[in-house]
């Protein structure tokens, strides 16, 4: 096979892959439910039935990227808002406030988080290694008290899901106001000040680039 038609063959199977994902997405923010058939999944991704066999080796596997999937595209885009800021502290609180205003701009990948397992944000790519940085640079920089580090990780991510689900269950709730009370908590949490912790839950979030 050339190199030209190899690479048609690796795109065309890459978009494939990718339709298959984007469907699974699709079905998570819907309902949170994973029973689709893979008829109805591959239906839905517009591929052929067979298509899905070359590329997952079950719905567990399929859903699992597409959860993956959301998760690698919300962590980019908290990265770009937060690309200049080196402070671990601001790094939790801002990435936090920041979900909440994310809900109405990416409501898809929200809806994803909040119906998904706290076990899938605390494992794999997107939220975790990014939270992980940040709870290892606080303890290592002496910002962060706590001792066990991923209890530290899953208070994050348990807060991230609880303030989601406010957010979706009682559409007029000040969802700006709530992240700011509950990264104030979390700093405080970690080890800062409760005067510290309160001044960085509430200052300007960074611009958009």
């Amino acid at each position: 096979m050339s190199a030209s038609r190899r690479n048609r063959f690796e795109r065309r199977r890459a978009e494939t892959r990718q339709a298959l994902v984007r469907a699974a997405r699709q079905i998570l923010a819907e309902s949170g439910h994973t029973s689709a058939s893979i008829h109805a999944i591959a239906e839905r991704a517009d591929v052929g039935f067979g298509s899905f066999c070359n590329h997952f080796a079950g719905k567990p596997d399929l859903f699992d990227a597409a959860v993956a999937d959301a998760l690698e595209e919300y962590g980019q885009a908290v990265d770009e808002r937060l690309q200049s800021v080196d402070d671990p502290a601001e790094r939790v609180a801002w990435g936090l406030r920041l979900s909440a205003r994310m809900a109405e701009s990416y409501p898809e990948i929200m809806r994803i988080l909040c119906h998904s397992e706290l076990g899938r944000l605390c494992a794999g790519r997107g939220l975790a290694p990014r939270a992980k940085r940040d709870v290892a640079q606080g303890i290592a920089s002496g910002r962060f008290t706590v001792v066990d580090p991923m209890i530290a990780l899953t208070a994050l991510n348990g807060s991230l899901l609880a303030l989601l689900e406010l957010w979706f269950s009682r559409p007029e709730a000040d969802s700006d106001q709530a992240a700011g009370v509950m990264a104030e908590m979390l700093l405080h949490m970690l080890g800062l000040s409760p005067d510290e912790a309160r001044d960085l839950a509430r200052r300007p979030l960074p611009a958009a680039a």
